[in-house]
């Protein structure tokens, strides 16, 4: 008799524990909870947006003699903003950025697949080539700069090889030249980054179903038929993951740009990096500089939110 007492009260205490009153309570007090550290959170993502928006409409540097409390006294009703529709320096800063994301990022892409099918497979040596295959990505941006600054030099190895191959002396100034230079730093974000698109898709590649293969290997599909009918979509999602990273890194291509070239000769290999740079540390016009960033930051969650749609679309057919 005790036995089924004690177990109609376990019942009942169940019954308690899972009406919804009992579960509306705990998530309140996982809100009371979490509480302080969302208001952390939201702080340290709100402030610095809207003290950038502040500032933007401003003419406020700190040369200007008063705190950025004081900003609104320099109110510019929104004149740093027409004035970056007609910086025609902003403006080239901004397609040679584009120039570079639109060479480095399919070379990245177009590498890292075929090394991630290449890898996908066994071959002896794998976990060499493997680890020697990841270590661009492990070089301090600035240091892989320097690398590239001594290889593309006068005297450097690069000209060396090129000698030997032609068999006559070649001395190209390759940092001295606007179009060369910019070559070079494009070969070193290459260089650099193939190593994490290649890590991205091997991830998405060794997640394809083996069955669905071996299934269209079965009824005749040759190599080529099944990675495009089979692979690719699979790897949609991946793919969009790995190319909306690579877009918005490469936007902001800095370190290893700045240590090759300083964005010169001139201006010829100026990103909107090395651009804002320059005016925040050389102009120091801070208004002008926070209108640029807030911007950028613009076109940039575009082009996330675009990728998110994309990757909705891509679950929703893989579904």
């Amino acid at each position: 008799m005790s036995a089924v007492t004690v177990m109609t009260s376990k019942d009942e205490m169940k019954a308690v524990g899972t009406r919804p009153g009992s579960r509306d309570e705990g998530a309140r007090l996982g809100f009371r909870l979490t509480l302080p550290a969302q208001i952390l959170v939201l702080f340290i993502s709100a402030f610095p947006l809207l003290m950038q928006l502040y500032i933007s409409v401003t003419d406020w540097s700190p040369l200007s003699g008063t705190g950025w409390w004081s900003a609104w006294s320099m109110w510019n009703s929104f004149a740093n903003y027409t004035d970056l529709a007609a910086d025609a320096r902003f403006w080239s800063a901004l397609k040679r950025t584009a120039i570079v994301m639109v060479v480095c990022v399919p070379a990245e892409f177009l590498l890292g697949l075929a090394l991630a099918t290449l890898f996908a497979d066994d071959f002896p040596g794998k976990r060499v080539f493997y680890s020697i295959l990841l270590m661009p990505m492990m070089v301090v941006p600035a240091v892989a700069g320097y690398m590239f600054f001594m290889l593309f030099q006068s005297g450097g190895p690069v000209n060396d090889i090129l000698s030997s191959l032609t068999g006559s002396p070649v001395t190209i100034a390759w940092l001295s030249d606007p179009t060369l230079a910019l070559i070079a730093v494009m070969v070193a974000d290459i260089w650099q980054w193939t190593p994490l698109m290649f890590l991205i898709l091997l991830a998405g590649l060794v997640g394809v179903p083996e069955d669905q293969i071996k299934a269209a290997t079965l009824l005749g599909a040759n190599p080529w038929q099944r990675f495009v009918t089979i692979v690719l979509p699979k790897m949609k999602t991946i793919i969009i993951i790995a190319l909306a990273i690579r877009v918005i890194e490469n936007f902001k291509i800095f370190d290893t740009l700045y240590i090759m070239t300083g964005g010169g000769p001139g201006v010829a290999t100026e990103t909107i990096s090395v651009y804002i740079y320059k005016l925040t540390t050389q102009d120091l016009i801070w208004g002008y500089v926070a209108a640029i960033a807030l911007a950028i930051l613009v076109v940039l969650s575009i082009v996330a939110v675009f990728a998110m749609k994309r990757m909705a679309r891509a679950r929703e057919v893989a579904a």
